[in-house]
């Protein structure tokens, strides 16, 4: 338990050092948007409304567009009792409200949480989960993601979601700022070639690294992050083999793809999405959002 609670608290220091990370982010970025503009603290005053209404819309909306992008349909108990009543039983084991209940029309296995706390949570799975897995494996694969929500994971989530929409957004704003405005670069005449070739730099290498920073941000949501919520499943059905057998049907499913998943939202499924047969070489292994699939079934098999 004392482990649960220490994982929650780390969660919100990760939250506060996000922010504070995307604070400095936002600032540079609004300064050479103002330098190209021809004032410095336009560009600055500009980043900050910017970043405020994107962030309000985000976190009260977040959730709903990533549903909507998913193509994920609400279930109701009168659709399907069998599950709702599996999700209502595992949130009466976590102590939480019962989370609203979504499903991918999607053949492979697979899953995810979202939502900006636990009272506004909710738990997708894909069609292919609730027929290809039995009962103690769904429940192994719904506490899973009740973990998540319970462990405050999915703020987190959100949150890298936000900072990769942001930074792709203010690359661009940079770049065509740069290619259709550049009043103050045209009308610098001392020291002005130093400042287009400083500018120039600065835009090309943000749209260079833009993606590579979303995916760090992502990687914020820590490998260890699934290894506790496997355990935490383990807690809250007493049965470790239902997840774990989950994991093998997973990881031996022919459908590996969900189609309507992304690389901004793949870190938010229990496997994946994405992932295919190729081999995967020691660059993939850094950039991995989830720990090695033959590992966590170990550890939930050795409990």
């Amino acid at each position: 338990m004392a482990d649960m609670f220490d994982h929650i608290a780390s969660n919100k220091r990760l939250t506060f050092f996000l922010f504070f990370i995307f604070s400095l982010l936002i600032i540079a970025l609004g300064y050479v948007i103002g330098l190209i503009w021809g004032v410095w603290w336009i560009g600055i005053i500009f980043a900050f409304i910017l970043s405020v209404i994107y962030i309000t819309i985000s976190y009260y909306t977040g959730d709903k567009a990533i549903l909507n992008l998913s193509k994920a349909k609400e279930v109701k108990k009168k659709d399907d009792p069998f599950l709702i009543n599996t999700v209502e039983g595992i949130a009466i084991a976590a102590g939480l409200p019962k989370p609203k209940v979504f499903m991918i029309k999607e053949e492979s296995i697979n899953a995810f949480a979202t939502g900006r706390d636990p009272e506004h949570a909710s738990i997708t799975v894909t069609s292919g989960a609730r027929e290809k897995l039995n009962r103690q494996e769904l429940e192994g694969v719904i506490a899973h993601e009740m973990s998540h929500i319970k462990n405050r994971d999915i703020l987190v989530m959100m949150l890298a979601v936000m900072l990769f929409g942001l930074i792709v957004l203010f690359s661009q704003v940079m770049i065509r700022s740069f290619i259709f405005g550049g009043k103050g670069r045209r009308n610098n005449n001392s020291g002005g070639g130093i400042l287009i070739l400083i500018v120039i730099a600065v835009a090309v290498i943000a749209a260079i690294l833009a993606p590579l920073l979303a995916r760090m941000l992502k990687m914020a949501i820590s490998r260890k992050r699934e290894f506790l919520a496997d355990a935490n499943a383990a807690v809250l059905t007493r049965y470790p083999p239902g997840l774990a057998n989950a994991l093998k049907k997973i990881k031996n499913d022919k459908d590996k793809v969900v189609d309507t998943a992304n690389r901004a939202t793949a870190f938010l499924y229990i496997e994946n999405p994405l992932r295919h047969k190729k081999k995967v070489n020691w660059v993939d292994r850094m950039f991995m959002t989830h720990p090695d699939i033959n590992e966590r079934i170990r550890r939930l098999e050795s409990m």
